[in-house]
């Protein structure tokens, strides 16, 4: 007996018949990469950017015509361990196509090439290389580029959270990458970030080396009426049934943030036995179930912050929105410290993603987040 599957996917790669609209930013990509242009892709965290970069380098126009790179650089915290990450990606996504890649790969790369291990079976160069290897980062860097640029088909490649770079001790790596990228020829770029206030920064300040480098796709919550007929397709198709209602309630109550709609769609999908509907008491029960769930997370997160970041997180959340987080008014009525110190707290807030700036207007980042501060 072959298992049912839950459509709604949360993790990996996601199946074509699963996927929900992102009809018109997929479009974009697709022609933006095909016009050989670089693109910046931003949106508030968890809405779903590297699920579509996924879905669209599936896609036969661009898996048939492209070597596809995806690096994550969250992690990183320097220049080095940014290289290492490039490297390793660039090794098992291009040098991986063939012995003759992999070759050029150990050949080009000429400041890591006593670093390179073995394998005595495949008769093949491997990328053992760990982070002190890396000596010269700049030089290392300019490699793999050059690396790239002689590949045997067009290379895409992702950098996700792409932001974190303006974090790394070293101060001139945006100028760096922006010098060594516009000289590529066979390379084009997505750079994905979910802090928007940062990635706007970076790519629309005049000041900054990346301004105007790339071409901007915004990624904001699917539209409520698309996304129900898209889960109520998914119940129907299993002989099940959601009622809108319920629906709504989950979209509306996590902002329309698509891996919430999607983790409480399905848990739904598999508290709804054939035959039966999903109604309000069912999604009201879930999601009182999934703040319980993330309880340990969310108070280990904000175990880490200071008491004075702590105040201004619950002054914006009873807020809800604010404009204007140094105004006296605003720090008086939530007996904040003072406005520079407000200022300082913000600063933090907004590095560790705890709250957003959007067009100068401060909220939350997290609904979940929000869910649970209204509960204690």
């Amino acid at each position: 007996m072959t298992k049912s599957i839950n459509p709604f996917i949360v993790s990996g790669k996601i199946p074509p018949a699963f996927f929900c609209d992102r009809t018109e930013e997929s479009d974009q990509l697709v022609k933006s990469l095909n016009n050989q242009l670089n693109v910046v892709l931003t949106s508030s965290r968890r809405m779903g950017k590297t699920s579509l970069v996924d879905f669209v380098f599936d896609k036969p126009v661009i898996s048939q015509e492209y070597v596809t790179v995806t690096v994550d650089i969250l992690h990183t915290t320097t220049f080095r361990e940014f290289i290492l990450a490039l490297g390793t990606a660039v090794f098992e996504n291009v040098a991986s196509q063939s012995d003759k890649m992999r070759r050029l790969f150990v050949t080009l790369l000429k400041s890591l090439s006593a670093s390179f291990g073995y394998d005595p079976v495949q008769n093949t160069p491997t990328f053992d290389i760990r982070l002190g290897d890396i000596q010269q980062p700049e030089y290392t860097l300019r490699e793999i580029l050059d690396y790239l640029e002689q590949a045997d088909k067009r290379c895409l490649v992702v950098i996700d959270e792409f932001q974190q770079i303006t974090r790394y001790p070293e101060k001139n790596v945006e100028a760096l990458l922006r010098s060594h990228i516009q000289k590529l020829s066979n390379v084009n770029f997505v750079f994905a970030g979910s802090q928007r206030h940062l990635m706007e920064e970076m790519f629309f300040s005049a000041k900054r080396p990346f301004y105007q480098s790339a071409k901007s796709i915004r990624l904001e919550a699917i539209e409520r009426g698309v996304y129900l007929d898209f889960a109520a397709r998914q119940f129907q198709a299993a002989g099940k049934d959601i009622m809108p209602e319920a629906f709504f309630k989950v979209y509306d109550t996590f902002w329309g943030v698509t891996f919430h709609v999607q983790r409480l769609m399905k848990d739904a999908f598999s508290e709804t036995p054939q035959g039966e509907t999903c109604d309000m008491e069912g999604v009201e029960q879930l999601i009182v179930n999934y703040i319980k769930e993330n309880d340990s997370r969310l108070r280990e997160q904000l175990a880490f912050i200071s008491e004075s970041q702590k105040e201004l997180l619950y002054a914006i959340h009873k807020e809800g929105q604010v404009q204007s987080i140094t105004s006296s008014a605003f720090n008086r009525k939530h007996r904040l410290r003072s406005p520079s110190s407000t200022q300082s707290a913000a600063l933090k807030l907004l590095e560790y993603d705890l709250i957003t700036r959007k067009e100068k207007i401060y909220a939350l980042s997290d609904p979940l987040l929000s869910l649970w501060l209204d509960n204690l």
